[in-house]
């Protein structure tokens, strides 16, 4: 099948690359031409593993194509996936100009039917937004009565597994109304749900509610555990058992319960407070998601008050070793992530921090550029030469079983603060460190 895919961000060249890897001739359209070059000289502009891979070889093969060409990239695809940006506007909203200006673009140029497909994380309704700014520059040209068809096909990617996530979906969600879409949808999706079919078809607004409703789930559990580790620690339990005890019931499960400094990235800041505008929107103010963002926001500064309380307010003097600048491993990321509070914090009370990301320093570097007090350091072993104490802030797997010893003689006043309690307390401490982590007393 001919498919175009709008926007090469993170939702884009994953759609993209792997509806290739299916045999579909695929052309990526962006109006970055920076990005285009990066692709079209075998490069790709985020880090998501094995990616690379499966673009270079869908590239060699002629079935993946980057392009700035609008009219070239509309003209191409039946299928027309919009993959732009939807970053939170000043209010919370979503801000929706780039998916209706994709929109504006098919609508100013295409010459026959196509397949519309929203696959930004998008607000209910925004489904008729768009067959709207399409309706409308067809009727500009004469063209009112060409037909064409409006999905929403939400994506639930995770960060750092999205190959694996797309090629092996547990569930794909098709948002359509128009009998000939849903036949190219389901023959588009067919090879990825072969072992058993997990296409689920609903009404677009219901399937535009369910990305959010998603999101927000996974983002309450969080913050609800998060929250609970607070307490555990006053009253003397140890969230990680707690953790367990919860996650045995198969009513509850194991995922996402895990205590830590805090939930950052793309999608699930920006999507609780896309709901819970759309919810005051709709004159049903959520107290709940409301909750969610506030526990949230304190957490990422929980790492920060166990600092204080051990060196207090001034920590002029003091430098800290921090492991981990990205929202969550595997990725380089650094939207919303904890540790841009974390460092912050730490330099606003006179600090110095030496960091170390395996993967995301360069992206650190640009969105904390400029930052009096914080260096990077190229390693482990280096982030730790000269530190008072060590922040862990991404669970990173080379961080899970360290030198300890190492840590113990490079460390000026051997304490570790765990964000992400990646260590057994007894262990750490056998080495002779103070460890503080969260939800364990």
């Amino acid at each position: 099948m001919k498919v175009t895919v709008i926007g090469t961000g993170y939702v884009g060249l994953v759609t993209g690359a792997c509806l290739s890897e299916m045999g579909n001739h695929v052309v990526c359209l962006d109006v970055d031409p920076a990005k285009i070059k990066i692709l079209n000289e075998g490069g790709i502009p985020i880090h998501e593993p094995g990616l690379l891979d499966v673009v270079r070889r869908n590239v060699a093969a002629g079935r993946l194509e980057f392009t700035t060409d609008i009219e070239r990239s509309v003209a191409h695809g039946t299928i027309q996936f919009i993959a732009v940006g939807t970053p939170p506007d000043e209010d919370g909203s979503a801000d929706l100009q780039y998916v209706t200006a994709a929109a504006r673009n098919i609508g100013r140029t295409m010459t026959d039917f196509k397949v519309i497909v929203d696959k930004s994380t998008v607000p209910v309704g925004t489904g008729d937004k768009v067959r709207a700014a399409v309706a409308d520059e067809l009727a500009r040209r004469g063209l009112a009565e060409m037909e064409f068809a409006v999905c929403s096909n939400p994506e639930f990617l995770k960060e750092g597994a999205a190959v694996a996530d797309f090629m092996r979906p547990d569930r794909v969600v098709v948002g359509a109304e128009d009998e000939r879409a849903i036949l190219l949808m389901r023959a588009l999706y067919q090879p990825f749900v072969r072992n058993r079919d997990r296409l689920l078809i609903m009404d677009v607004k219901s399937a535009e509610f369910t990305k959010y409703a998603a999101n927000a789930m996974l983002a309450t559990r969080i913050s609800f555990m998060n929250e609970l580790s607070r307490l555990a620690e006053k009253v003397g339990a140890d969230i990680e058992l707690v953790r367990v005890g919860i996650g045995s019931d198969p009513r509850i499960g194991t995922h996402f319960l895990y205590a830590g400094a805090g939930y950052g990235g793309s999608c699930f800041p920006k999507d609780v407070k896309a709901l819970a505008m759309t919810s005051a929107e709709m004159g049903i103010p959520s107290k709940m998601l409301k909750a969610v963002e506030e526990v949230n926001e304190e957490q990422k500064l929980v790492l920060v008050n166990k600092v204080v309380a051990q060196y207090g307010e001034d920590l002029s003097g003091k430098t800290f070793a921090v492991w981990g600048l990205a929202f969550k491993p595997n990725t380089d990321d650094m939207r919303e992530a904890p540790s841009r509070v974390i460092i912050g914090e730490l330099l606003k009370r006179g600090a110095k921090v030496q960091a170390y990301d395996p993967v995301a320093a360069a992206e650190a570097q640009r969105v904390m550029q400029g930052w009096d007090g914080l260096s990077y350091a190229e390693g482990q072993k280096q982030a730790l030469e000269g530190a008072d104490a060590l922040l862990i802030v991404t669970e990173w797997k080379e961080f899970r079983t360290p030198d300890f010893e190492a840590i113990r003689d490079s460390l000026t006043d051997k304490v570790v603060f765990d964000g992400r309690n990646l260590y057994e307390p007894e262990l750490i401490r056998s080495f002779g460190l103070a460890y503080h982590s969260i939800g364990r007393s």
